[in-house]
């Protein structure tokens, strides 16, 4: 029975965790890549296209009397970023509901990590001194990038265990939370309130729709739509709209799992006592035995799985792709016809702030409250894995990359600022990348000689 049942957990939480992650890595990858090239682009012959396509060229939509006109970076950061923290959203709310972080037993020790991962990153940038706009940008160290962070854990292949895999990740959605929440609060602008008092009470319409167990997506989708326009225009971010609209997208499936198999199996015995081997076209029967089967199985996903499902493809491999391609070329050479100019200095003080910040800040933050957390007895420590090893998951944090990037472009309207910001941003997270993937990769040699293989478990 003992065996069963861990065959059994393993299919139903192992798996699906590990494709989720073997999902992540792979965008990881195309985001390297795709930064790769922005950065080639923009310091390129061919540089002035880049500004024209990203910065100058626009499109509109709506009709006569609304008309949304913006850039193509704009459409980009206040349009599809929306999706892309519309699935954040989705992904915190399955975590509290039903995920690492839905016991407190669970969540504490990634809670512990991330909180020590923003604090002192923020408190080392702000050591730095930056004065005036520079300054601005204190919550750029503070993000993770879950994508980039498990693209390189994935490098370390089947060495990794599944506890510190699942540890990553949950501290990177809660790191998300923060970001979003340091956004709301810091990063909007002059707010109208009646557009916002007007979003807020379609959000309580979802609300109310989710209570009552509502499942028509057209009306998530459409009231979404409006509140992200309201957002728009209310001062506050229009990113922080997803987050709240897909914390009202129902996680109760309309079928619940245990009714799933006996009426999956009702169907299936239908459609075998009306089998005819020596007929080639179903009876209407089977064909209604097979329709109840499809429904059956729409109706076992939560809307909230289904979308997260759904989405995650065109987040990882479309919208952060484009969102690096537009904002990580960074012009570190300006071309005047046959002449290069260097533009400004490469080293500043803000991008070694922000670099040094990133690295170092992360790594002492999550380590040592990961440590406290385990010394006061809040948390447990993953079994068979040792401290050095989360020195090295510390380091893997310090890539903020995707949401370090986003906060810049809030953070500076100064374009030189903005460029060393981006310059200190990529120095971060390649030099955390690097040092996290040599580190972890000797700690867990040496956890495996002195542990043996670990497993999905925790010391108690």
């Amino acid at each position: 029975m003992g065996k069963r049942n861990t065959l059994l957990l393993k299919n139903v939480l192992v798996s699906p965790f590990q494709q989720f992650f073997r999902f992540l890595s792979g965008g990881g990858m195309l985001l390297m890549f795709t930064t790769i090239v922005a950065l080639i682009w923009a310091n390129s012959p061919l540089q002035e296209y880049y500004e024209w396509i990203w910065e100058e060229s626009h499109f509109e939509i709506g009709f006569h009397g609304f008309l949304l006109d913006m850039h193509i970076i704009h459409w980009i950061n206040d349009g599809l970023m929306v999706i892309f923290f519309f699935v954040v959203g989705l992904e915190i709310k399955r975590e509290l509901l039903a995920g690492e972080l839905s016991s407190l037993k669970q969540a504490a020790l990634p809670i512990f990590a991330a909180i020590g991962g923003m604090i002192i990153p923020i408190a080392i940038f702000q050591a730095f001194g930056a004065k005036g706009e520079a300054g601005h940008g204190w919550a750029i160290p503070m993000a993770t990038d879950i994508a980039f962070s498990i693209g390189i854990l994935s490098l370390l292949g089947k060495r990794v265990p599944l506890s510190l895999k699942v540890f990553l990740t949950a501290l990177a959605i809660v790191d998300d939370l923060g970001a979003v929440l340091v956004i709301a609060i810091f990063y909007s602008k002059q707010i109208n309130w009646l557009f916002l008092i007007i979003s807020f009470a379609l959000l309580m319409v979802l609300v109310i729709a989710n209570r009552r167990n509502v499942q028509n997506l057209g009306l998530y989708v459409s009231l979404g739509f409006v509140i992200w326009v309201l957002f728009l225009f209310s001062g506050v971010h229009a990113t922080i709209a997803g987050v709240l609209v897909a914390f009202t997208i129902p996680a109760r499936p309309k079928v619940k799992v245990n009714e799933y198999i006996p009426r999956i199996k009702n169907a299936l015995s239908e459609f075998s006592t009306h089998n005819k081997e020596d007929k080639i076209v179903l009876t209407h029967r089977q064909l209604a035995a097979i329709d109840m089967v499809e429904a059956l199985s729409k109706k076992v996903q939560s809307p909230l799985q289904m979308i997260e499902h759904q989405l995650s493809g065109f987040v990882n491999y479309v919208i952060l792709p484009l969102f690096a391609m537009s904002n990580a070329g960074v012009i570190i050479l300006h071309y005047h016809g046959a002449h290069i100019q260097q533009t400004g200095t490469f080293f500043s003080m803000l991008s070694v702030g922000i670099a040094f910040s990133m690295v170092f800040g992360k790594v002492l933050g999550i380590s040592l409250f990961s440590w406290l957390a385990v010394k006061l007895k809040f948390a447990v420590k993953p079994h068979k894995t040792s401290w050095r090893t989360f020195i090295g998951l510390g380091f893997l944090g310090g890539i903020g990359f995707t949401m370090s990037l986003f906060i810049a472009t809030l953070s500076y309207d100064s374009i030189p600022v903005l460029n060393q910001a981006k310059i200190g941003i990529f120095m971060g997270s390649i030099i955390a990348g690097v040092f996290g993937y040599f580190f972890l990769k000797k700690s867990l040699d040496r956890d495996e000689r002195l542990y043996g293989k670990s497993t999905f478990s925790f010391d108690q």
